[in-house]
């Protein structure tokens, strides 16, 4: 019993510093992807939304000059000198003196000309509901921003595991290949010594070579497909295309583990970065909710003013002036427009939670279907290694035959193509395992 639990825990250790490998791969692939950087500069971005908002708390402060020349439009004629002129008149005659000179009549223009104002306003609110609910707005739209974030992280992360499988697999391949060429090679000297010897028909070596060149073909094919597969998954994780990846030799050594289909299905609904977002826009809705009802019954109220210059001539002598305000604000009537759109509120909010439920039943049907997949992978995987283990006996006693002169060729050839193709298959199968096992991890949000 000792001795099985040393076993055990040795191989866990194994198991676990080389999935180690991939963990790094992750997360240096979420530290640099380009679309991750991204979306945490969106989430910035929404920060700085609430400090925008939160802005709006304290007064504002504006400097306006403006200066206005002015030529035509509309005036009015004021017959001032038709009313004075008279009266200054008959005062001189009386002073002996021209104290009060004659004035003319003015047409005085309606836009101003050579007029200036130079000006501070500024503006506090006093109260106004609407400043504290568009800061609680900004911020549930920051776990909004969040909730996308994780998502793309759990997309990488899958992608990025993927890409590896590929690699590895694509490795595996290739090996798979060159053992094939060992074995088509040696029967290629087996062949020629069998004609130098007068054994077997040149054909032999025909067939050989036949074979032999078609599998460099296909070795040439699996080299292209390991260059592709480097360069993705190179490309995951923002490093130069040809950068070498580093092989995990004891992936293949074992088989994933993952819970019941229900504890997978209760994780999901946990950690599933939908939720969240879901979440997040019903926290929107209510704030909003609570924003029109506090803007339908109550006003808001501001103080402010402006201080400064105006008048004609841009200069400032005796033309300073300050302006006081306190001001409110409040609809009355306006058709129950906010009623109306309290209402839709409410509606939005329903359909809110329909589609939340929407999404747990969507979620555990996702879970159910890559759970049903991981379990079918494994039985392909035994189906597979049974009919590897069947070609590769079938080949070793075809082997035999041949060499004892009781079988063809193209029957030692066809063994050797059918255990081929076996191979190929077990390898397929033992990768799509952990396949399978990334997508359960991805939709249970593992």
């Amino acid at each position: 019993m000792k001795k099985l639990t040393y076993l055990f825990v040795l191989f866990s250790f194994g198991a676990l510093a080389q999935e180690r490998i991939l963990d790094a791969y992750i997360e240096e692939g979420l530290s640099t992807n380009l679309a991750l950087k991204q979306q945490k500069l969106e989430i910035e971005k929404s920060v700085k939304a609430i400090d925008i908002a939160r802005s709006n708390i304290f007064p504002k402060i504006t400097f306006a000059p403006n200066y206005t020349i002015a030529a035509g439009g509309r005036s009015i004629e004021f017959p001032i000198g038709d009313l004075l002129n008279p009266v200054y008149g008959s005062l001189n005659q009386l002073t002996q003196s021209d104290n009060f000179p004659m004035v003319e009549n003015q047409n005085i223009q309606f836009a101003p000309n050579n007029f200036h104002e130079t000006k501070f306003t500024f503006e506090l609110p006093l109260f106004n509901p609407e400043i504290k609910y568009n800061m609680l707005l900004q911020r549930d739209l920051v776990q909004t921003e969040e909730a996308k974030r994780k998502l793309l992280e759990y997309e990488l992360k899958y992608n990025i595991e993927a890409a590896y499988y590929q690699y590895l697999q694509s490795l595996e391949a290739l090996d798979i290949y060159k053992n094939s060429a060992v074995f088509l090679n040696q029967y290629l000297d087996f062949n020629q010594r069998l004609v130098k010897n007068q054994l077997a028909l040149k054909d032999v070596i025909y067939a050989s070579e036949y074979e032999i060149n078609k599998l460099e073909g296909e070795i040439a094919n699996a080299e292209k497909n390991i260059d592709k597969a480097k360069a993705y998954f190179n490309f995951l994780i923002n490093r130069p295309f040809d950068s070498p990846v580093e092989v995990d030799t004891l992936l293949l050594d074992k088989l994933p583990l993952v819970q019941e289909v229900d504890a997978l299905q209760s994780a999901a609904i946990l950690h599933r970065p939908e939720f969240s977002q879901l979440q997040a826009g019903m926290n929107v809705n209510n704030t909003l909710l609570q924003l029109q009802e506090k803007s339908a019954k109550l006003p808001s109220v501001y103080f402010g003013g402006s201080t400064g210059f105006q008048g004609y001539g841009y200069t400032f002598n005796k033309q300073a002036y300050a302006i006081g305000q306190l001001g409110l604000n409040w609809d009355i009537f306006h058709g129950n427009e906010k009623k109306h759109k309290i209402q839709q509120t409410e509606i939005q909010g329903k359909i809110l939670e329909v589609k939340q439920q929407e999404a747990e039943q969507q979620i555990k049907m996702q879970v159910a279907q890559a759970y049903i997949d991981y379990s079918a992978s494994l039985k392909a995987l035994k189906a597979s290694e049974a009919a590897l283990g069947s070609t590769a006996s079938l080949l070793e006693i075809v082997e035999k035959k041949y060499k004892n002169k009781d079988a063809l060729y193209i029957e030692l050839i066809k063994a050797q193509n059918d255990n081929l193709i076996a191979a190929q298959k077990t390898s397929l199968a033992k990768f799509d395992i952990w396949l399978k096992k990334s997508v359960l991890d991805k939709v249970s949000a593992q």
